[in-house]
């Protein structure tokens, strides 16, 4: 099933919630605040002054001609989502595909900055709960506030 990042946003239990779908349902991972501004980042493809760790390693694939194909979000075990990174590694004499299990965060800003698909087996999407409803009340809240929108790490997409 193909997804997409809808959008960064902080929680109260000092994690920010990544909401992830398509027309569909989203449901929600939650992420460090470090790599939730990291992702929020890729999302409006900024870059940091000095690269941050996920830059750096964007940076040694494209040195290696490694190319990120894809990401799969495969499975969901007590809560907690696993992926895996879909790799091409290329030169002058062969092309090789490496699948690479990783977290989903890590996965979701190296996807988002080499603008590859993002995926979500069948059997995990079955088995989310549809957080559509919450993902408008928030994007609806941030219509009706006045002032900036809350910091520069977070945001929707652009409508």
């Amino acid at each position: 099933m193909r997804v997409e990042v809808f959008g960064v946003f902080p929680t109260d239990q000092h994690t920010l919630a990544i909401f992830i779908g398509n027309e569909e349902k989203c449901f929600v991972i939650h992420v460090e605040p470090s790599v939730g501004r990291a992702i929020a980042m890729s999302m409006r493809d900024e870059h940091n002054e000095r690269p941050l760790t996920h830059e750096l390693v964007g940076y040694i694939f494209n040195a290696f001609d490694i190319k990120v194909e894809r990401m799969v979000v495969n499975d969901l075990r007590s809560n907690t989502y696993f992926a895996r990174l879909i790799l091409r590694a290329s030169n002058e004499v062969h092309s090789k595909v490496i699948e690479i299990d990783a977290r989903p965060s890590d996965c979701l800003v190296l996807t988002i900055q080499a603008k590859a698909p993002i995926f979500v087996s069948q059997e995990v999407w079955d088995e989310t709960e549809d957080r559509s409803e919450e993902l408008e009340k928030i994007r609806q809240a941030l219509r009706e506030k006045k002032g900036p929108k809350p910091g520069p790490s977070f945001g929707e997409e652009e409508d």
